[in-house]
């Protein structure tokens, strides 16, 4: 695998990268969230929050954001923003693309259902030899996969202990079938009982995550693949209507893969050659789902992206981040050979250890969900990596990743950053 974090496609000038081009006045965002039961409510509360950060540290001239409205259907939640110096003005309409409703379907499924699916997603990685290529990739995130996998099986052997121990117990008062029953109940009850916990700690969710990444890899989720055609038509949709200078495909983490994914079904529609089409991938967890060799759609998505002249595509990395795959690339590591030339992506490193003052950093070095969330948070220092620069500014994204126009902190901003204690 590639380790540098940095990298320019050779044939990357074919898309005239390298060269400023007009300066972005109307952008229109697309943000696909990851596998997230609350994104309705939770990236547009974390967008307002950094922002308003933001502009207090960052001299941007004119800053304003509307309320958010969401489109009848529940799947498009839009609001804009608007910033620049007079004259140099930026208007942004920015869309949260959802399908937390499919993520919600599967929390309902029953906590001991999704324990079985995650043994038996483990148990078929280890025994395809997926599991120990994403250890390859990075072994923290393959800690990070095995965590709930570690915390299933804990829970299973504490809820066993239990049936049995009271199995023993009522043993000499009732028939040994009903003893057994009721110590099987026991045990259930313990680990529906422990789901509030497990929901604090964020464990069904990577359970659940991971189950639904093993499912998609194999092809089993139909749902999530209607749902990925028509976030494609709403923005093949935006493109041809021809109102923007540049249409952002966003996506954070598991949300990157699906953001990669819409792109690429995107370039199967009849495009205009304007607006400029970008895709920004921000920690993606890419490799989950390509990297199993039965995932052949999406394996293809990736590789038409690399090959493709009509989009640019940037994707930032992190060491500090347990949950990306910094040194990845798919034009690479994928084990697929791109049928042309190579143009995309773009690979920059935040350099989260530039953007973040030590105080703060030494404190949120050990929070890895803290961390994994500062791709979407306001920096504390003026850097190249710039989540809001790279969404709001004027410059379009490859020129923004190829010769990025720094952001000046505010004259009168304060040195000292807000508290770390700020939750996701």
């Amino acid at each position: 695998m590639t380790t540098q974090i940095g990298y320019t496609p050779p044939d990357a000038a074919a898309q005239g990268q390298g060269h400023e081009s007009r300066p972005v006045r109307r952008r229109h965002v697309v943000y696909l969230p990851g596998y997230d039961p609350d994104s309705g409510k939770r990236y547009r509360a974390l967008f307002a929050r950094e922002f308003t950060r933001y502009a207090k540290r960052f001299d941007l001239g004119k800053k304003a954001i509307t309320r958010a409205e969401t489109r009848a259907d529940g799947l498009v939640q839009t609001w804009t923003v608007e910033t620049g110096h007079p004259g140099l003005e930026t208007r942004t309409t920015y869309e949260v693309l959802l399908w937390d409703d499919l993520v919600r379907a599967d929390f309902r499924r029953p906590l001991i259902a999704s324990m079985a699916l995650l043994t038996a997603g483990i148990l078929h990685s280890l025994v395809t030899g997926k599991l120990f290529r994403l250890y390859g990739l990075n072994w923290k995130y393959g800690n990070v996969i095995l965590y709930p996998f570690g915390m299933t099986v804990i829970l299973g052997a504490l809820a066993a202990l239990l049936g049995t121990g009271v199995a023993h117990l009522l043993a000499g008062w009732l028939p040994g079938l009903a003893a057994g029953v009721i110590g099987a109940l026991a045990g259930i009850g313990l680990v529906l009982g422990a789901t509030p916990l497990l929901d604090r700690i964020f464990l069904r969710q990577l359970i659940n995550d991971w189950v639904f990444n093993w499912q998609h890899s194999n092809g089993w989720r139909p749902d999530y693949e209607a749902r990925l055609a028509l976030f494609a038509d709403h923005v093949a949709g935006i493109c041809r209507a021809g109102e923007v200078d540049e249409v952002l495909i966003v996506g954070h983490s598991s949300g990157g893969l699906t953001a990669a994914e819409v792109a690429a079904r995107v370039l199967e529609h009849d495009l205009p050659e304007t607006p400029r089409l970008s895709l920004l991938t921000l920690g993606a967890g890419l490799p989950l789902v390509a990297i199993n060799p039965r995932a052949r759609r999406v394996r293809a998505d990736v590789m038409r992206l690399v090959g493709s002249a009509r989009l640019v595509w940037a994707d930032y990395q992190a060491p500090q981040d347990w949950m990306n795959f910094p040194g990845f690339n798919p034009a690479h590591d994928l084990g697929e050979t791109p049928a042309g030339p190579v143009r995309n992506p773009l690979i920059r490193s935040t350099k989260f250890r530039d953007i973040i003052v030590p105080d703060v950093y030494r404190r949120i070095s050990f929070r890895p969900f803290r961390m994994h969330f500062q791709f979407l948070m306001a920096n504390d220092l003026p850097g190249e990596y710039d989540f809001f620069a790279l969404t709001l500014g004027p410059q379009a994204l490859g020129d923004r990743v190829m010769a990025p126009a720094i952001v000046p902190l505010r004259p009168e901003a304060a040195p000292e950053p807000v508290p770390v204690h700020r939750e996701i």
